[in-house]
């Protein structure tokens, strides 16, 4: 059972924002051998959506994480990006929940818009499930094949 966390960037607590920043920097630039400055600028622009699963110690341990950035910040649309789950909840339909969760948010939040995001190639038909469709030829970004998508309003 994953727990959905909602933040703006000030509302973030520290403990929170330090898993989300450590989970990122493991998935992306670790796993992903992708060396990019992460922290853009854009995080304080963005609700942030983070899920927490319990770690059988009594706490809890981040699974999966995105953010959600506003129209007009990176896109004429809202967007999702960041999107990850951890080594230890993939698998496990982290990554289908939090991407439904995601969706979600960026309605509520942004409603009419579109949701455009820059996918990596391999996961086009996991964005796709969720109404995604490709709008661009596939383009290398920091070294991995990727592809910009947009979900109608």
């Amino acid at each position: 059972m994953i727990r959905w966390q909602w933040a703006r960037f000030h509302e973030l607590r520290v403990d929170d924002l330090y898993a989300l920043l450590a989970a990122r920097q493991e998935v992306f630039i670790l796993e992903q051998q992708c060396f990019y400055p992460d922290i853009d600028g854009v995080d304080r622009q963005s609700h942030h959506l983070l899920g927490w699963r319990d770690d059988g110690e009594g706490g809890t341990r981040l699974a999966a994480y995105l953010r959600v950035v506003a129209p007009g910040v990176k896109y004429a649309e809202a967007s999702l990006g960041r999107v990850l789950t951890t080594a230890a909840a993939r698998g496990s339909g982290a990554g289908r929940a939090l991407m439904a969760e995601g969706v979600r948010g960026a309605q509520r939040l942004h409603p009419g818009s579109g949701i455009r995001i820059s996918a990596q190639l391999y996961l086009q038909r996991f964005y796709e499930e969720f109404g995604f469709s490709a709008t661009s030829e596939p383009y290398d970004e920091d070294g991995i094949p990727h592809i910009e998508m947009h979900r109608q309003p």
